[in-house]
């Protein structure tokens, strides 16, 4: 009995390359009766497998790159590898392509109305610094026949703007559409503009609107473009523009994300975030400023939005100050994430929505501003780290580093809230002139070891 059972072919689940079922490339058969020969040994010949066929899609991803790893017992075989699950893969990631393309294309062609764009004829910026700038040549470019009107202070750069069609202060070499023009006529700049980019920095802000206040239409879209917090009020911008103006109902967007002004006048892909508490007001703006080289996304977090904003420029201080003492990368990653941390600390003790700070306005802006030499208040950190004085650096700079004025109404903010904020307090310190930078890094370094929240 035992000689015919060995006469007789293996069972088919032996001839199977799958791991679970052979424990080496040889798999041998024992027989238990006394008087049988010895052992026989046999090999596969080929690696057709009787399991049921899986798929990509039913196995999970971890037992996926399980069956992909190396093995130190396998399956002789006279075959090929097979290739199918890497082809299952690219299948997968193909249809997923294809589905969110044929999503995109759908939802442009419900949605993709340019009503408010259409039926706007003026839009005026107030203030013609850089980002202000940019912002009216974008929307200029957006429709020919729209006018832009920039109101500024100074009549040389006003006949600069409308004679040689740039910003010879902080764009000589880009040439502006011809639909801008600048003016230092308040009420003919306002006269039935259908938005109102606001652009002046946020310490000048109230001033400067209340001398135009009674020019602006109760009804008209104030879009901020402005990022930081009043030194003595701790106001934010939301707050700013509708008591200067005396109109508590004055229709306000903030408009932030990581977005330096040259790369606008450059028009290179960038991606930012309209704020409102009114949501049709959000989705007009959207509709307003969206092209194939900026995208708009809504949120309805206007404090979210504004205190990331603020708060960015601080941090943004701090990433130069290590820069400028040449600490390193371990040290830059280090504060930057501690500082991300304590910017999301305050915001949600404010209200805020921690999806508003790990997004464009908050996590998105930090990177850009904390990372990339274009930034002013980078910049001022690395010339303090360097050893210089802030009187000089703010003397030798043609542009307002918000973050500056905004470092000790954060450290004032914090404290009305509870919330400490050593990086953030430690700016304040430096500014202050009450600290140097080293001491301030080696007071940071020896606070308590925590559990990180």
């Amino acid at each position: 009995m035992a000689a015919l059972l060995l006469e007789l072919p293996p069972p088919p689940f032996f001839i199977c390359n799958h791991h679970r079922f052979l424990s080496s490339s040889k798999t041998t058969l024992h027989y238990f009766p006394s008087k049988i020969p010895p052992p026989l040994t046999f090999t596969p010949t080929t690696t057709r497998c009787f399991l049921p066929t899986v798929t990509s899609s039913s196995i999970p991803e971890e037992e996926e790159e399980e069956e992909e790893e190396p093995r130190s017992i396998a399956v002789a075989s006279t075959n090929a590898p097979d290739e199918s699950p890497q082809q299952d893969r690219r299948k997968v990631v193909q249809i997923a392509w294809e589905k969110l393309v044929r999503w995109s294309r759908s939802w442009r062609s419900k949605n993709s109305k340019t009503d408010h764009l259409e039926r706007t004829n003026k839009v005026v910026v107030l203030g013609g610094g850089s980002f202000g700038t940019a912002m009216a040549a974008h929307v200029a470019y957006r429709k020919s026949n729209l006018e832009v009107q920039i109101l500024l202070r100074d009549p040389l750069l006003c006949q600069s703007i409308n004679e040689n069609h740039c910003n010879c202060k902080y764009f000589p070499e880009h040439k502006l559409p011809d639909n801008v023009i600048a003016t230092t006529n308040a009420k003919a700049a306002l006269l039935g503009a259908d938005y109102c980019f606001h652009a002046v920095p946020v310490q000048f802000s109230s001033s400067f609107l209340e001398g135009i206040a009674e020019y602006v239409d109760p009804g008209l879209p104030f879009i901020s473009l402005s990022k930081g917090l009043e030194l003595n009020t701790l106001r934010m911008m939301s707050q700013i523009i509708p008591q200067a103006l005396g109109n508590p109902y004055q229709p306000f967007v903030s408009l932030s994300g990581p977005s330096f002004a040259l790369e606008l006048m450059n028009k290179l892909p960038t991606a930012m975030v309209v704020a409102s508490k009114d949501k049709k007001l959000a989705h007009a703006t959207q509709q307003l400023l969206a092209s194939s080289l900026l995208r708009i996304s809504t949120s309805r977090d206007v404090t979210g939005v504004e205190i990331a904003g603020a708060l960015k420029n601080v941090l943004a201080i701090a990433a130069g100050i290590v820069e400028g003492m040449n600490l390193g990368n371990n040290s830059m990653a280090a504060l930057v994430a501690q500082g991300c941390t304590e910017i999301r600390w305050l915001a949600t003790k404010m209200g805020a929505k921690p999806a508003t700070i790990t997004g464009l306005s908050g996590t998105g802006d930090i990177m850009l501003t904390c990372f990339v030499n274009l930034s002013r208040n980078r910049t001022v950190g690395v010339r303090l780290g360097s050893g210089e004085k802030l009187d000089d650096i703010l003397g030798s700079m043609n542009q307002v580093a918000e973050g500056v004025s905004t470092a000790g109404a954060v450290i004032a903010l914090a404290q009305k809230y509870n919330v400490k904020m050593p990086v953030l307090t430690a700016v304040a310190r430096i500014i202050d002139n009450e600290l140097t930078p080293k001491k301030a890094v080696l007071e940071l370094m020896s606070l308590p070891q925590v559990e990180e929240v």
